[in-house]
C-alpha cells in the first residue's frame, strides 16, 4: 500500500511539473493573444464606425454592406493571428477555411452574381428608385434598390421582385428618361372607310386631356391595308412614365364610344 501511494505521489509530482512547465511556456502567449484580441476588437470597431462614415454618401444598403464585410474579415483576420500567437497551427484552419469558403462560394454563386449586380446597379445607376422601367417582362415603379433584388410595384399594383444578377445582365428598358411612353391601339377597319375623314374626326379624342403630353403630338396612322377587304389603323398617343395602361384603357373607352356613335359606314367615301 505504501508502494501504491507512492507511485501515485509521484505521477501527481510528474503532472504538476508538466502542468507548470506548460503555463511558463504558453502563459505568457495566451495573455499576450488575450491583450491582441481586446484592442484589435476595439481598433476593428473604430475603423468599421470610419468606413460607416466614408460610406455615408452611398446608398443606405451599400454603406451597411461594406462596413459589415469590413469589420467581420477584419475580426476573421484578428482570431487567426490570435491562435497562431497561442501555439496553434493556422495553416490547417486556413485551408479549412478557404475550402469551407468555396463550397460556400459555389452554393451561394446565384446570391453572388445577384449581389455583384446589385453593387453595379448602385454604381452605375442604370435606374434608381422611383423610375419606371421594363425588364425581365415585368414593367413597373421602382420602390427599391436592394443588395440582392430590385422591387418594382407594378400598373396592377402587384410587387414584382426582379433578381439584381439577372437584371443588370439584361435588358432595361428606363421609361423616365425620357419622359413619355407610346401607347399603341391598333384596329382593323372596312377599306372603303375615308382615312382621311376618320383621322380628322378621332386625333381630337387622342388630346382629351392632361393624361396625353402635348409633344409628341397623337397619330392615326396606316400601318397595314388589305385591298378590297380591310385595313390596319394606328392610333397612337404619348403617356406620362407609368401611366401607359391607364391611357391605353382610357383611349379604348374613348374609340369604343366614338365608333358605337358613327358608324363606319358615315366615314366612308362619297361615290
Amino acid at each position: 500500500m505504501p508502494a501504491v501511494s507512492f507511485i501515485a505521489l509521484h505521477q501527481v509530482g510528474f503532472y504538476l511539473e508538466r502542468l507548470q512547465d506548460l503555463a511558463v511556456l504558453y502563459l505568457p502567449r495566451l495573455l499576450s493573444a488575450i491583450v491582441m484580441l481586446v484592442v484589435g476588437w476595439w481598433l476593428i470597431g473604430w475603423g468599421s464606425r470610419l468606413v460607416a462614415a466614408a460610406t455615408a454618401r452611398l446608398d443606405v444598403s451599400l454603406s451597411s454592406f461594406l462596413t459589415s464585410m469590413f469589420s467581420i474579415a477584419l475580426k476573421v483576420l484578428l482570431l487567426m493571428s490570435a491562435a497562431g500567437m497561442v501555439g496553434f497551427e493556422t495553416t490547417s484552419f486556413v485551408a479549412i477555411v478557404g475550402a469551407a469558403g468555396l463550397a460556400v462560394g459555389l452554393a451561394l454563386q446565384g446570391t453572388l452574381a445577384n449581389f455583384a449586380g446589385g453593387v453595379l446597379i448602385l454604381i452605375f445607376k442604370p435606374f434608381t428608385v422611383g423610375d419606371v422601367i421594363e425588364s425581365q417582362g415585368r414593367t413597373g415603379t421602382v420602390q427599391a434598390i436592394q443588395i440582392f433584388n430590385t422591387i418594382l410595384l407594378t400598373p396592377q399594383g402587384d410587387t414584382a421582385i426582379l433578381p439584381n444578377g439577372a437584371t443588370s445582365n439584361g435588358v432595361i428598358v428606363n421609361k423616365a428618361h425620357p419622359q413619355r411612353a407610346l401607347v399603341d391601339i391598333q384596329l382593323e377597319l372596312d377599306s372603303n372607310t375615308d382615312f382621311e375623314a376618320l383621322r380628322q374626326q378621332v386625333l381630337p379624342l387622342l388630346r382629351h386631356d392632361n393624361e396625353v403630353p402635348d409633344a409628341p403630338i397623337p397619330q392615326v396612322v396606316l400601318v397595314g391595308l388589305k385591298p378590297g377587304a380591310t385595313m390596319t389603323v394606328a392610333f397612337r398617343a404619348y403617356a406620362h412614365p407609368g401611366q401607359e395602361e391607364t391611357l391605353r384603357n382610357h383611349l379604348m373607352e374613348r374609340l369604343q364610344q366614338w365608333f358605337a356613335q358613327k358608324p363606319l359606314a358615315d366615314t366612308a367615301p362619297s361615290k
